[in-house]
C-alpha cells in the first residue's frame, strides 16, 4: 500500500496533469498541431520496395460513398472537426462541435486562413486511388476506417483549392507546391499504403523512390 507522502505526490501530480490538460483545452490550442509523424525516409525507402507494383485498377464501381465519411469520433465531433481542431491553432467551436474560428496554415502551399470553410481534409492517399489500388476488395467497414484514420498520417487540413488541384493524383502526376515538403509527403504516402497493403504501379514508385532518395 502506498505511503501518506506517496499518495500526497501522486495527487499533486495528477492535480498538476488536470491543470495542464484544462489550460490547454481553455487557450483552445491543440495537443497534436500535425498529423501522425510517418516513417523516416529510410524506413520508407524500405516499405517502397516492399510494396507490391501493379498497374492501377479499374475505378468501376468507385464511389465516395463506399468509404463513409466523415463519421463521429467523440459526442458531436466528426472526423473533419476533430483534424480542424488538431492541425490549426486557437480552434474554437460551437456546441456541435464545428469550428468557429481559428487559424490553419497549409504545408501543401503555405497558405494561412482563418475561416474553416477555406481548408479541406486531404486524404493523403486519395479515396479514389486507393479503390484503384486495393480497397474496391475491401469491406465497407474497412473503407469507412480508412477514410477516418487518425492514427495514420493519412488526414491533413490544407488550402481547399491545392486539394481539389490533388484530386486523385498519385505523386508521379501531383505534389504539393511547397518542394521542401514533398519528402514529408512521400513518407506519409508509403506509410499509409504499407499499412493498408496497397499496391503502387511503376511511376508512382519510380517518383516515391527519387523523392525518398533525396531526403
Amino acid at each position: 500500500m502506498p505511503t501518506i507522502y506517496a499518495r500526497h505526490r501522486l495527487a499533486a501530480v495528477g492535480a498538476v496533469a488536470a491543470l495542464a490538460s484544462a489550460a490547454t483545452l481553455l487557450s483552445g490550442s491543440p495537443a497534436q498541431a500535425a498529423p501522425p509523424t510517418p516513417v523516416s525516409a529510410a524506413t520508407a525507402r524500405t516499405y517502397l520496395g516492399q510494396l507490391t507494383v501493379a498497374p492501377e485498377g479499374s475505378s468501376d464501381g468507385y464511389s465516395r460513398d463506399k468509404f463513409p465519411h466523415w463519421s463521429t469520433q467523440s459526442g458531436a465531433c466528426n472526423t473533419r472537426e476533430v483534424v480542424l481542431k488538431r492541425d490549426g491553432e486557437n480552434v474554437q467551436q460551437d456546441g456541435s462541435c464545428a469550428a468557429t474560428s481559428g487559424t490553419w496554415r497549409s504545408p501543401y502551399d503555405g497558405g494561412v486562413w482563418t475561416a474553416a470553410s477555406d481548408v479541406d481534409i486531404d486524404h493523403v492517399i486519395p479515396l479514389s486511388e486507393a479503390w484503384k489500388s486495393g480497397a474496391s476488395g475491401w469491406t465497407t467497414a474497412r473503407r469507412e476506417s480508412f477514410a477516418n484514420d487518425l492514427g495514420q498520417p493519412q488526414l491533413i487540413a490544407v488550402t481547399d483549392n491545392v486539394n481539389q488541384a490533388k484530386g486523385d493524383k498519385d505523386p508521379a502526376k501531383w505534389l504539393p507546391p511547397t518542394t521542401s515538403y514533398h519528402c514529408f509527403y512521400a513518407r506519409m504516402w508509403v506509410d499509409v499504403k504499407q499499412h493498408y497493403g496497397l499496391t503502387v504501379d511503376s511511376a508512382e514508385k519510380s517518383a516515391l523512390s527519387s523523392i525518398l532518395n533525396g531526403c
